[in-house]
């Protein structure tokens, strides 16, 4: 595979540098629906514009994922991140100069393309070769969290550079702080040992032939659907959904923060509970809570109180569906390949971000209201639910590894 830790490149400097990577990659992205209203008011375009430039990147997103997992599985995470982060940084550049919703759309595909290589896909690839087995699951959890940690910390960020500069050079900003990622990707190779014990294991289409021929595989890329849908819809139209409610910028703001932050103790406990109990029975857990926090949410009247409550209660339940999916990933098929079966679960992730990010905007823009996507969007929680508990945990044996760990 062409990498191997060496010196600096520790377990621990690993995971800290996945942590960084997902604060800035992640957290960048989480920023996008604080510039829904003062970008399409300036540019007198409909949300539906904006909306489908968003869908567009996180479908691109999605697609490029498996295959940048397949080059990192390659050719090194390292290489891969790199041209990933100068990708995402050229499409905030254009975003920033964008006026049109063509313009929008170019600058969607190429952060799309940036986020491929910079998400979580690839930087779990590398943490879970660096990191023992039974400790999989914990590591996941912290690297979901550094995700968590960005949008906490980005979104105020984001709000406090179009206050001061306005949305156009904001754009400049966030594209600068993304360019960091470049000298933090040189931290990303695997360990000596896992190198040595994959070169022995599958060729990718043996592991992509297993991977469809496993029901499980496709029970959990249909939950990730679901989990793109209502993440990037509350995500991308929250704030605009508050602010049409008669709630301030900054009551937006603070409940897409709280998101972030409660989603840091929410990752890092689901990451927890996958090493000591069914991850589909806890993935199945966290779908069904947020259709209930969603029917609360929307039957409550809307106040500052409901926002940050709901905000809060969805945080904790927000990322944790990353380390569990990645952990029941990489339990049932070996971690050789990883990047890239995790990449393609995360193809059904992205194509419910899409219609999550685009049916939000149609939708509104047809009706006037945001009540359908609401629904849509609990009567899918209840669908993941049900979809995650036939899943077969059992790991699938490696007689080609000779006895050696996967």
């Amino acid at each position: 595979m062409g990498e191997q830790v060496r010196g600096w490149r520790t377990p621990a400097v690993v995971i800290l540098c996945a942590c960084l990577i997902l604060t800035l990659a992640m957290g960048a992205r989480q920023t996008f629906g604080l510039f829904l209203r003062p970008m399409t008011g300036d540019l007198q375009l409909g949300r539906e514009a904006f909306a489908f430039a968003i869908a567009l990147q996180n479908l691109i997103w999605g697609f490029g994922q498996p295959v940048a997992g397949m080059f990192a599985d390659k050719f090194g995470a390292a290489r891969v991140i790199v041209l990933a982060a100068i990708t995402y940084t050229i499409g905030l550049v254009v975003m920033h100069g964008a006026s049109t919703p063509i313009g929008l759309d170019l600058a969607g595909a190429l952060i799309g393309l940036g986020l491929s290589g910079t998400g979580s896909g690839l930087v779990v690839g590398v943490v879970a070769r660096n990191v023992a087995p039974e400790k999989r699951s914990l590591a996941f959890g912290i690297v979901a969290a550094g995700g968590s940690f960005g949008q906490f910390i980005m979104v105020p960020y984001g709000q406090a550079l179009i206050t001061g500069l306005g949305w156009q050079q904001a754009l400049l900003g966030l594209a600068a702080t993304v360019a960091l990622v470049i000298p933090l990707s040189w931290a990303m190779v695997s360990s000596a040992h896992q190198t040595a014990v994959a070169v022995a294991g599958q060729s990718v289409r043996e592991a992509l032939k297993e991977a469809a021929e496993h029901k499980g595989f496709w029970l959990l890329t249909g939950g990730f659907f679901v989990c793109g849908f209502q993440v990037i819809f509350i995500g991308l139209h929250l704030p605009a959904y508050l602010m049409d409610q008669g709630m301030t910028p900054t009551v937006a703001t603070t409940a897409l923060a709280l998101i972030g932050l409660f989603n840091i103790f929410g990752s890092f406990t689901a990451g927890w509970l996958g090493g000591r109990y069914s991850k589909k029975h806890l993935l199945s857990g966290i779908y069904f809570l947020r259709s209930v926090l969603i029917t609360a949410f929307i039957l409550l009247p809307t106040s500052p109180l409901t926002a940050y409550v709901f905000a809060a209660g969805m945080g904790f339940l927000w990322l944790g569906t990353m380390p569990l999916t990645n952990g029941m990933v990489a339990q049932i098929f070996g971690v050789r390949y990883l990047s890239m079966l995790y990449g393609g679960v995360f193809v059904g992730h992205q194509l419910g971000s899409f219609m999550g990010a685009w049916a939000g905007g149609y939708i509104y823009d047809a009706t006037g209201s945001y009540d359908l996507v609401w629904l849509i969007a609990i009567a899918l929680g209840v669908l993941a639910a049900a979809l995650n508990l036939p899943i077969n945990e059992g790991s699938l044996p490696r007689k080609e590894l000779r006895g050696q760990p996967a």
